[in-house]
């Protein structure tokens, strides 16, 4: 007499497979979910220590770090290219980076082939990376996802912001570098710090529409800056929203590039409350020809890949989640350090 042996049916193998596959699929967006909750909780800490290091620095000196700090003498030096120093650099002590500071020439100029400037230049610093961006170091120099608050729109006056740059030539108004007595719309309303999507190596050409359009600006005409026009703000805005999906993007190695460079036009460091966060960002080409890092008048929002908006550091040393949908004038208002802007918490 035969024993028969009890097997699968194909039918049940496929059954058992189709439940793996749901049950994958089910659990697939939550582990995605509690990885990105985990790096932005990475994010928020790296900007809680920012604002802690900024606070430490205006301990003991003052004022809040400048933008950017360009020397005559750093300007004139050819290795420096005319770049001057980016705000980076003047909190390594308040982040525990000392024997960083002490390696850098500061009259030399951001990187300086040959001498310990090269050598900082090249450094990564991990607390100035948000896990959430997801590319890996584009260039030679080390990168940055950190920014700091230029100000408002340009074309209503630039460099409104907390962390802007002294100007040596007299040429701007606002001007810093700014202290906490001038912060007068409230550290807690004011931004200080947020985050933005590093270039991609090689400045390679992308669509608006593709999924590294936030990584590059775009060409268009624009207002004149610093001329108290608010309507002009809003117009320009709107024709940067609307640049088409197939337009190629201008420069994309712009941002993120090198954290030891600055200069005071410049956004390559910094970012402005023009768009609110992850919408396109413009260059504006009639005021700022042939400039292809000039942003100071220019659409320059903070970026990132966390979904529906930004981190923010403020002046306070707090840190909030600043939504993508955000109208223009709260956004506006978080930009300016003394614009007279009346925001409630449930604006932003």
């Amino acid at each position: 007499m035969f024993r028969r042996h009890r097997g699968f049916t194909l039918i049940e193998l496929l059954v058992v497979i189709a439940i793996i596959a749901v049950l994958i699929a089910l659990l697939l967006p939550a582990v995605q979910a509690a990885r990105e909750a985990a790096r932005r909780a990475q994010c928020i800490n790296n900007l809680k220590q920012l604002g802690l290091a900024a606070h430490n620095y205006l301990s003991s000196q003052g004022v809040l770090p400048a933008q950017s700090l360009s020397s005559a003498e750093a300007l004139a030096n050819a290795e420096s290219s005319g770049w001057g120093v980016g705000w980076p650099l003047a909190l390594l002590p308040q982040m525990e980076q000392q024997p960083l500071f002490n390696a850098f020439n500061f009259s030399r100029g951001h990187s300086a082939p040959g001498t310990p400037n090269n050598t900082v230049t090249n450094t990564q610093i991990a607390a100035l990376i948000c896990p959430s961006d997801g590319y890996k170091r584009p260039w030679t120099a080390g990168t940055h996802n950190y920014v700091s608050n230029m100000g408002g729109p340009g074309t209503i006056a630039r460099f409104t912001g907390t962390m802007v740059p002294p100007d040596p030539w007299g040429w701007y108004k606002n001007t810093g570098p700014v202290g906490i007595e001038s912060i007068l719309d409230g550290t807690s309303n004011t931004g200080l710090f947020s985050e933005r999507l590093v270039g991609l190596k090689g400045n390679p050409s992308f669509r608006r529409d593709s999924v590294d359009g936030l990584r590059g600006f775009y060409d268009i005409p624009g207002p004149a800056a610093d001329t108290g026009n608010a309507a002009n703000a809003t117009s320009f805005y709107a024709a940067c929203q609307a640049v088409p999906g197939s337009t190629l993007r201008g420069n994309t190695q712009v941002f993120g590039f090198a954290w030891t460079m600055g200069f005071y036009v410049h956004a390559n460091n910094a970012y402005n409350h023009w768009g609110p966060p992850n919408t396109t960002p413009c260059h504006n080409k009639t005021q700022e020809s042939g400039q292809v890092w000039e942003m100071s008048n220019g659409i320059a929002p903070p970026t990132s890949n966390h979904s529906g908006g930004v981190n923010m550091a403020m002046a306070d040393g707090s840190v909030k989640f600043i939504k993508s949908s955000i109208s223009l004038p709260p956004w506006w208002g978080l930009g300016t350090r003394n614009g007279g802007e009346v925001l409630s918490s449930d604006s932003y």
